[in-house]
């Protein structure tokens, strides 16, 4: 086993090297290679069946890289190829929708607030139970991570009693509580309205903002916030294009990926698109 410190400096988080993976017959990443160092704030954009939910099964080590013999690991997190999945959410936060959905069927039997939510990603759970203990340092660091994407007056809310925006927030918070390297979000304002897309995004601002390395996985090109420099292009499982954000977010590159003709339009620092 491949053992190191978190990362430092600019060290690179992940690290894929001609990755590939097959899912029911299928080849879903053919060869795909990447790398994201600490501090490189990231968007990784497709279409459907691009390999985007692959790419985050790969890295939340729910499904294996193909093995080669004789060569190096295909898939590296903050140095290492074999982690314990607790120790790496400490170092590595993630939402997504598998979250959510694993929240929703527990909290569903039970009643979870917003601050026990965020308490439980200390403890690797859905929720606190009885038989967890809890300590007041746990707690002093759930109202923190709430208060990093201002949710703090959640903190007493039942899951169950908030809106979509409010609980993905929530899940925010769970994935900040270990005070992690990077942050990986996967599809992220999914479900929500225009409002609660913006406040979200804005949430996602400041924390880039103060040094949180974000890897943001969509394919919405508006949700390309300003501080995500790096913009890299999935077509076919493989990486179409790799760069920053004004050379990736052309008319030229996205009608190709997405198989479209598709025009831009910039506002400010943000990008929009429309079929044309």
């Amino acid at each position: 086993m491949t053992t190191g410190p978190a990362p430092t400096g600019n060290d690179p988080i992940l690290e894929i090297r001609d990755a590939t993976l097959i899912r029911g017959g299928t080849r879903v990443l053919d060869r795909l290679s990447l790398t994201v160092r600490r501090g490189e704030h990231t968007a990784i954009l497709g279409p459907n069946g691009a390999g985007k939910t692959s790419l985050i099964r790969m890295l939340m080590l729910e499904d294996r890289p193909l093995a080669a013999l004789e060569t190096a690991p295909s898939l590296l997190l903050f140095g290492r190829d074999r982690w314990d999945l607790l120790e790496l959410r400490r170092h590595l936060g993630v939402v997504s929708g598998d979250v959510e959905a694993d929240f929703g069927r527990w909290t569903s039997r039970g009643r979870v607030s917003g601050l026990d939510a965020a308490m439980s990603g200390l403890l690797g759970s859905e929720g606190i139970f009885a038989h967890q203990e809890v300590t007041d340092a746990m707690r002093a660091a759930a109202w923190h991570a709430l208060e990093r994407v201002q949710a703090s007056h959640l903190a007493v809310k039942l899951l169950t009693q908030m809106s979509a925006g409010e609980r993905r927030r929530v899940l925010i918070a769970r994935a900040l509580v270990t005070r992690p390297d990077a942050l990986l979000l996967d599809e992220p304002t999914t479900g929500l309205d225009f409002v609660a897309r913006h406040r979200f995004m804005e949430a996602v601002r400041r924390l880039a903002q103060a040094e949180t390395t974000v890897i943001l996985v969509t394919h919405h090109v508006e949700e390309v916030i300003p501080e995500i420099s790096r913009v890299i292009l999935l077509k076919d499982g493989r990486v179409a294009f790799d760069g920053p954000a004004a050379a990736a977010l052309t008319a030229p590159r996205l009608s190709d990926v997405f198989g479209g003709a598709i025009a831009v339009e910039r506002a400010g620092d943000y990008y929009y698109v429309r079929v044309s």
